[in-house]
């Protein structure tokens, strides 16, 4: 494509917080972008814009993703969750009470990437997913479920980057929730 050609759109549908959106798009835009500018959904942070620091954290279908390296109509037809969809009927998330009761941020650009990653963290744990951690302690998937140790927590949260360095509590508030 040129830089006189009009940029190629698509149209997309994307489940987000449980409300269904068809939209069309520019098919350079990343999910980051169509939340924040196209539905206002502003919770996922912007912040390396390169998939380093986890600020932009989403589930996708239940799984983690970046939302800043994933290009929206790749995702036509995806279930999207945001920090903003985690609250159920107006009480909030397990994990959102546990950051809060736990001081688990301090500036807290990067907390609606840690939580969105803990939640689907936690799932993975409960699926049974080994970690680095487990699998060089020799646990299994049932061991490392009831015994959620802080490094493997920290592990499996390592994609999320906390510039304040508030890890301690971060680690604290997911391993209340994860008892």
């Amino acid at each position: 494509m040129s830089a006189t050609e009009p940029p190629v759109r698509a149209g997309v549908t994307l489940r987000v917080n449980g409300v269904p959106h068809e939209l069309e798009i520019d098919t350079r835009v990343s999910l980051l972008d169509l939340l924040r500018e196209h539905l206002g959904l502003t919770g996922a942070k912007k912040g390396c814009d390169q998939g380093q620091c986890g600020a932009c954290t989403i589930l996708i279908n239940g799984r983690r993703a970046n939302a800043c390296l994933a290009l929206a109509v790749a995702h036509d037809g995806a279930e999207i969750t945001t920090v903003e969809g985690l609250a159920a009927e107006g009480e909030l998330h397990p994990l959102q009470r546990a950051f809060i009761e736990c001081d688990g941020f301090q500036c807290g650009y990067c907390t609606p990437g840690q939580l969105c990653s803990a939640v689907a963290m936690l799932e993975e744990v409960r699926a049974g997913w080994p970690s680095a951690v487990s699998v060089r302690a020799g646990g299994g998937a049932a061991e490392e479920a009831a015994t959620l140790s802080p490094a493997d927590i920290r592990e499996r949260m390592s994609g999320n980057l906390c510039r304040c360095g508030a890890y301690v509590n971060i680690v604290a508030a997911i391993a209340e929730v994860a008892r």
